[in-house]
């Protein structure tokens, strides 16, 4: 049985998530028969402070053929290792998020038991120094992570960061050499069909676009799937009440350091993000605790040189629509959900979009098990992100203000509740499904936050304890020798950008 093919797929909105749409439908649905057209107004703006991402955008830039060299320097991109979290247990703690991986595992068992077991010995030190990210994080280096297994260089992983702005415009270029379409105007009606659908948008200028398969990329107002179709959101704010954020780029600084730096303040906290030619800085904040007064006067009390533009003031709701694909409309980036900054997760939801849309691509009958599958699939993604997190508020001893007593008192997610109570037991982690963060992920936060197991997996015990220890202060001192080689990350990317 043939049922008929999306003809036409109408984008509405550019910016990050338009674009990231455009760039993929150009490179894998264009046909020369199937139209592609995203619609986006000069005059309405964009969020555009997504700077920092995880390992996994990667992939995505592999999927659209883009050369590292060029993308690097079109965005005037800059590598990133990993995450630094100041003042999130402790106002005086300091811990890392690296990418990668932690040292080996032995016979399959995983190493940070092995490191439980074995972390008060001599020799042993601390979990990060079998880190190769987090060793050149410390020493602001950079390498490509080898492909040698027996190297330590092969545990690393990178992101990166860049200007949200020219990644768009970098993308632009590429989606309409792929046959994209790009329609100026602002949207002003939206017709329904006789069944529910959405059957075009009317712009200002009078023009009607008409489509089979809309994507909403409309930002925060969600025009298509929220306005339009009114599909609910469920606000996750009694978890994650930060509500506003204040961005203001300024002048690059020196060393160019290659990881995003977070840093807990009393209502929220505060971020820098290092591009070649700025660096990004931002205050997220929960208003109910901190007025937006305070909290710019706080940001711009932080910076570490000079701003090069005022700063801009956003408001926003952490949490998700109940569907994200209903009828003939899927929503990709904030038109979906949004979750704060804290772990560059943002254009990783987008990318996650596009592709399980991609892997369902309907036709034109729209079938309910394709929207079912995709509604749960993406929700299973928000909420694991979401209690990711949820942890790093919640995993701390901070009682010097408010905001602080209320996240680490409050209830949590029972499916947070439970990965708490594993580690804190004997220090293990289960995945589920397709899940983002990987083992390494929740254990470098739950350790870095003082969430410390009271013993580890008894199957260590049937290892001889002697080579265990050997194997380890070796991986310690192999991971040390491979850093010290690699070269600043300032000299690493100019070699890669020439």
């Amino acid at each position: 049985m043939t049922h008929a093919p999306i003809d036409h797929v109408v984008i509405v909105g550019g910016g990050t998530a338009g674009w990231m749409m455009a760039a993929a439908a150009g490179r894998y649905l264009y046909n020369g028969t199937r139209r592609i057209t995203l619609i986006e107004s000069d005059a309405i703006g964009t969020v555009g402070v997504g700077e920092a991402t995880i390992p996994s955008i990667l992939n995505f830039n592999a999927l659209l053929g883009i050369d590292e060299a060029e993308f690097l320097r079109a965005t005037q991109g800059s590598f990133k290792l990993g995450i630094e979290f100041v003042g999130w247990h402790r106002p005086d703690s300091r811990y890392v998020h690296p990418f990668g991986h932690y040292g080996r595992d032995i016979q399959g068992l995983n190493f940070h038991q092995l490191w439980l077991k074995m972390r008060n010995q001599a020799g042993v030190g601390p979990m990060g120094d079998y880190s190769a990210s987090t060793v050149a994080m410390e020493r602001a280096a950079f390498g490509m992570p080898r492909s040698d297994p027996r190297s330590p260089l092969s545990s690393m992983a990178y992101a990166y960061h860049f200007d949200a702005g020219l990644y768009a415009a970098f993308l632009r270029r590429r989606a309409e050499a792929d046959g994209v379409t790009r329609v100026e105007g602002r949207i002003v009606a939206v017709e329904r069909a006789p069944n529910g659908d959405v059957a075009a948008v009317r712009l200002e200028d009078g023009q009607r676009i008409a489509g089979d398969l809309f994507v909403d990329c409309s930002g925060f107002r969600s025009l298509l799937l929220g306005e339009t179709l009114g599909v609910g959101f469920d606000s996750w704010s009694h978890w994650l009440p930060c509500d506003r954020a204040i961005a203001v780029p300024t002048e690059r600084t020196e060393p160019l350091l290659p990881y995003t730096r977070a840093t807990a303040h009393q209502a929220g906290w505060q971020w820098r993000i290092p591009l070649q030619h700025r660096t990004g800085n931002g205050v997220v904040y929960a208003s109910r605790f901190m007025d937006d007064d305070a909290a710019e006067q706080l940001l711009l009390s932080q910076l570490d040189a000079p701003p090069t533009a005022a700063p801009r003031r956003l408001s926003f709701t952490a949490g998700c629509r109940t569907r994200l694909w209903e009828r003939n409309v899927v929503a990709v980036g904030l038109a979906g959900g949004f979750l704060e900054p804290l772990e560059s997760t943002s254009i990783h939801l987008i990318q996650q979009g596009i592709s399980k849309l991609f892997a369902l691509f309907p036709d034109k009958r729209m079938a309910s098990v394709e929207r079912d599958e995709y509604n749960r699939q993406m929700g299973d993604n928000y909420r694991s992100i979401r209690d990711f997190i949820i942890l790093h508020y919640h995993a701390t001893v901070r009682d010097d203000s408010p905001f602080w007593d209320h996240v680490r008192t409050m209830p949590l997610p029972d499916t947070l509740s439970r990965k708490i109570a594993l580690f804190r037991e004997k220090g293990r982690i289960f995945r589920y499904e397709d899940e983002l963060f990987a083992t390494p992920s929740w254990v470098a936060v739950l350790l870095g936050q003082g969430v410390t197991p009271d013993g580890y997996d008894p199957v260590i015990d049937a290892l001889d304890d002697e080579r265990v220890l050997t194997a380890l202060r070796q991986m310690r001192q192999a991971t040390a020798t491979a850093v010290a080689g690699l070269p600043p990350h300032h000299v690493a990317l100019a070699q890669m950008i020439g």
